[in-house]
């Protein structure tokens, strides 16, 4: 008896898997968000032109 393959449903199945590979791999690529303390950053800033403006 020979084998019937379901050509449809292979191809579906292994688009969904290159969907998934390729979504973690996106996943990857993508730096992580640090949560980032405005404020300080606005005091370095503030404080590297005082010290330019003396300079």
């Amino acid at each position: 008896m020979g084998v019937t393959r379901l050509k449809r449903k292979e191809r579906k199945n292994r688009a969904i898997a290159n969907n998934k590979q390729s979504a973690i791999k996106d996943l990857i690529k993508k730096p992580v968000i640090k949560n980032v303390d405005i404020e300080a950053i606005k005091k370095e800033f503030a404080e590297k032109a005082k010290s330019e403006k003396k300079a």
